[in-house]
């Protein structure tokens, strides 16, 4: 215990070890605000589909990579009759509902999109709405109206007959300052929806919500359904972190106690722990689960298990039996024989201790390790289609040609999360080898 402890304020010494530390007590910190501000079923929720959804802009980038080279790209601009000042007349089976939806827009870029969503209840049949927009100088412009069903999305933005007539895509012509020159810009100022239906029912009712699409979203942008990549890149943190700390556990601790059994017993047990060794080190580990990934399953639980079992007889056991024949040796295990020691006890309290120290730093780098190897199966469409994992990120992106069509927000925040995750227990593992290692403390 006192070796470790000198270790361990050893460390203090590597400015390595200590930029090392801080990047893993950040992702340690960053996946428990994860799982308690976003909770596991409400991730998969966000990720999968929902009300949320269809309130985010497509392939919107991050708001501070706009802020920050000098842009004013508009945000998403969502209204809400809730918030309206919604006025209502009865009539003999049905009521007439006026709904205004005003809101401010003062961007430098026009909107990406615009949707209208309504809701209607009790009514006995369809409602009729009528739309009109008007502009900040007054000029009232007429979208039409139609019939609606319960529950029913405008998409102002695709109507073609209005964009005849403007000229230009809906979301650019009802917003521009002047449509007469090539280069349109769009007039700050509040803008309104005039939304008037018409209820058949006497306890009909309509919400009306507003949604302006922005060219930015959040902290890390939005991918091609509209998702929120920040969901992906925070719970993907606690993911990868998990799957590389179980598979390095489980491989290290199997592999070092099988090995350390064939060194003590020997004979027939030695050579069947090598020979079993000998014929998985000439095994493909990738290929291996990619097959798994294809003709079975791609949970990420039994990708783990793959991994473990694949890892158990594996080239570390003829590395840690080097290591233990020598201690095999030692006068401290003939005593342990002589006062009557069990096989188990040799084995747990005095073999495997002695070259525990040796052995941290390569689990800490092994970490990283299986972390890449997750994002790996991702990124080649074999990730866990449930779970929002940086590999699952970085697959999206290559499918939709994420580079080719200027989206580099995302691909380079899970990459720049995968490079971080790398380079902190990299550093770490590379101050602890220093410590800890008896040929590198001679030097």
């Amino acid at each position: 215990m006192r070796r470790w402890l000198e270790g361990l304020r050893e460390l203090r010494q590597y400015p390595s070890a200590i930029g090392g530390m801080a990047l893993i007590a950040f992702l340690i910190a960053l996946s428990v605000y994860t799982v308690i501000a976003i909770p596991y079923n409400q991730a998969l929720d966000l990720w999968r589909g929902g009300e949320e959804w269809r309130m985010h802009p497509i392939n919107a980038g991050p708001v501070w990579a706009d802020r920050l080279t000098g842009g004013n790209k508009p945000e998403t601009v969502l209204v809400s009759s809730a918030d309206a000042d919604v006025r209502e007349a009865g009539f003999e089976g049905g009521r007439q509902v006026r709904i205004p939806l005003a809101f401010n827009y003062d961007y430098g870029d026009f909107p990406s999109e615009i949707n209208l969503f309504l809701k209607t209840e009790d009514t006995d049949r369809e409602a009729f709405v009528r739309l009109s927009w008007q502009t900040p100088d007054g000029e009232t412009i007429p979208l039409g109206g139609r019939r609606i069903a319960q529950e029913d999305r405008v998409s102002i933005s695709q109507n073609r007959a209005l964009e005849a007539r403007l000229g230009v895509s809906p979301h650019i012509g009802l917003f521009a300052d002047a449509l007469d020159g090539d280069d349109p810009s769009p007039q700050a100022g509040r803008y309104q929806l005039m939304v008037d239906a018409i209820l058949y029912g006497e306890e009909a009712s309509l919400d009306a919500d507003l949604a302006v699409y922005g060219r930015v979203h959040g902290i890390a942008g939005t991918d091609h359904q509209r998702r929120d990549i920040m969901v992906a890149l925070l719970w993907g943190t606690p993911v990868a972190l998990a799957f590389g700390l179980l598979a390095a556990v489980g491989t290290t601790v199997t592999t070092l106690v099988i090995a350390a059994t064939g060194v003590w017993f020997g004979g027939l047990v030695d050579a069947t722990i090598q020979r079993l060794t000998e014929v998985n080190i000439i095994l493909p580990l990738l290929p291996i689960l990619v097959m798994v990934g294809t003709l079975y399953s791609t949970s990420i639980w039994l990708m783990l298990g793959v991994v473990i079992a694949l890892g158990i007889f594996s080239a570390g056991i003829k590395m840690y039996r080097a290591m233990l024949l020598p201690i095999r040796q030692a006068p401290y295990i003939e005593a342990a024989r002589a006062y009557g020691a069990s096989n188990s006890r040799i084995i747990m309290r005095y073999m495997i201790p002695r070259i525990l120290p040796v052995l941290i730093p390569t689990f800490v780098t092994l970490i990283p390790t299986y972390v890449f190897l997750e994002a790996s199966l991702a990124v080649l469409g074999l990730g866990d289609p449930i779970l929002p994992t940086w590999g699952k990120v970085l697959n999206d992106a290559q499918v939709q040609s994420a580079l080719y069509n200027g989206f580099y927000y995302w691909v380079v925040s899970p990459a720049l999360l995968l490079m971080l995750t790398g380079l902190g227990f990299a550093m770490l593992g590379f101050a602890l080898d220093r410590v800890f290692n008896p040929r590198l403390r001679t030097q």
